[in-house]
């Protein structure tokens, strides 16, 4: 009977340690899987399920409240959810815990409200050679031609061209139809209409929003620009913005076509700003599978 209760309080007091420190010393944390937890908060927000989401990173939080991705990720969607003391909980920790990422968070949440409050511009601004020229890609049709949106956007670019004949052009999109990739159409077009194609600078690789702006950025600084004017259509300039400002350029314009844009000037309601912290988010690179 007496090694009986030996026996029962060295248990009890094996369990006391491994929920305090984890077995070994390991973190209680480490029984809880929060790469999944994390994983399903993504799913969750792509699906739209921002409640379910948010719930995974309260549990996962409370397990591990250093965890500083889904801290930031807290952060993004209460800001979205106009949730302020959750918003200033999660970037307070996230200060704490993880300063670079706290910045680049605030980033983000600066880069969302920028593009909700930036107007579709159909008119060209002046500007030097140390801001640059950001076409971005539309699909091509199946013989590798442009398709009407895509002329538009070109159109527009030509002319902010003109207007800033020292600005190099960075034109991006990837998707080849027909041999031809959405960029190198682009430069064809814009080379038959008097631009030199030594200032055309051809990124082929793109296949989102996201990686427009991640490898034009990268296209700017190595051309000697600090800034862009990014010209889209006016359904678009909103999201591109805020990729481009969380990648890294400074956004100086926004120039689009005169197609739809009367109807795209209002600043967008809430859930309209979805897909912007969606895409900044991506840009940031807090999407990513753990």
């Amino acid at each position: 009977m007496k090694n009986s209760r030996h026996w029962k309080l060295l248990v009890a007091t094996a369990l006391a340690a491994y929920t305090i420190t984890g077995l070994a010393g390991v973190p209680a944390y480490a029984a809880l899987d929060t790469d999944a937890l994390y994983n399903s908060a993504q799913r969750n927000f792509t699906d739209g399920n921002d409640a379910a989401g948010r719930a995974d990173l309260r549990t996962l939080i409370g397990a591990d409240p250093n965890h500083a991705e889904a801290l930031a990720l807290q952060a993004i969607w209460s800001d979205y959810a106009g949730d302020l003391p959750a918003l200033a909980g999660a970037l307070g920790r996230l200060h704490i815990v993880d300063p670079a990422m706290a910045q680049g968070t605030d980033n983000v949440l600066g880069a969302v409200r920028a593009a909700v409050g930036t107007l579709p511009n159909p008119l060209p601004a002046l500007a030097g050679p140390q801001t640059g020229i950001v076409v971005l890609g539309y699909g091509l049709l199946p013989d590798g031609s442009l398709r009407p949106e895509l002329e538009n956007r070109l159109t527009a670019a030509w002319l902010q061209s003109l207007v800033a004949p020292g600005s190099p052009i960075v034109v991006t999109g990837g998707n080849p139809q027909n041999g031809i990739t959405e960029a190198e159409a682009m430069r064809n077009w814009l080379v038959g209409h008097g631009v030199p194609q030594t200032r055309i600078n051809v990124e082929t690789r793109a296949s989102s929003t996201v990686q427009n702006a991640l490898f034009s950025t990268r296209m700017l600084r190595d051309a000697g620009a600090t800034s862009a004017i990014v010209v889209t259509s006016p359904n678009h300039v909103r999201r591109a913005v805020a990729d481009f400002i969380v990648a890294g350029t400074r956004v100086v314009g926004a120039m689009t076509s005169l197609e739809q844009l009367v109807s795209h000037l209002p600043p967008p309601a809430k859930p309209s700003q979805r897909g912007i912290y969606l895409d900044a988010i991506r840009t940031f690179q807090l999407n990513t599978a753990r």
